[in-house]
């Protein structure tokens, strides 16, 4: 739904409530200056699905021998996941801080998972809340769910460039929205930023 005298604090868009935060704000990942310092900052690990639990788990055995020793044996002691303080589902960590699946090179913090992925050796890429960062889900009781812009200062890199190139998060975020979503559901929001853009409620 698109008011037409003000802009909207939320749209939604199918079962979506997106914040217009995602559509006004830019990002984009700087990993040469964060370095992936969004997988080893923090006091708990990546939310997932039970789904995406058994997904890492099958994966396993293709990563398991480039996780750290550390890794390894927290995995063996509680699993690949853990509930944390909130009660949400999440990665195991090490050390109170680093994803269980975190790798170094050249001086970046990489994903075990995703690197499996894109080596085709696992079908399973990364838990979609990783890959929708620096968007944030929730979901509500009534089954709608809600997308939200979440602001870290270890992300400050990636505002920057982001405003420097002019890309909005959700453009940013375009192919991990489409794989949580589909593209139908994409399309749609792009034809709702299009007209909101109409009615002159967002700078082109």
């Amino acid at each position: 739904m698109v008011g037409s005298n003000e802009m909207p604090p939320i749209i939604e868009v199918g079962d979506v409530l997106v914040s217009m935060n995602c559509i006004t704000e830019m990002f984009c990942c700087d990993l040469d200056v964060c370095k992936g310092a969004c997988c080893i900052e923090g006091d708990a690990g990546a939310p997932v699905t039970l789904d995406e639990i058994m997904d890492v788990e099958d994966a396993l055995d293709v990563v398991w021998n480039d996780l750290s020793a550390s890794a390894q044996s927290v995995i063996d002691k509680q699993g690949v996941s853990y509930i944390d303080q909130t009660g949400e589902l999440v990665t195991s960590i090490v050390g109170g801080r680093d994803c269980a699946f975190t790798c170094h090179e050249n001086g970046c913090c990489l994903c075990l998972l995703e690197k499996a992925y894109r080596a085709g050796k696992t079908e399973f890429q990364k838990p979609i809340s990783c890959a929708l960062y620096p968007i944030r889900e929730k979901k509500f009781r009534n089954g709608l769910v809600g997308l939200n812009y979440d602001r870290w200062d270890i992300c400050k890199c990636g505002v920057e460039k982001g405003r420097e190139l002019q890309l909005p998060v959700y453009k940013f975020l375009k192919e991990p929205l489409i794989r949580r979503f589909g593209k139908e559901w994409y399309d749609e929001l792009e034809a709702v930023v299009v007209e909101l853009k109409k009615q002159g409620l967002i700078k082109d």
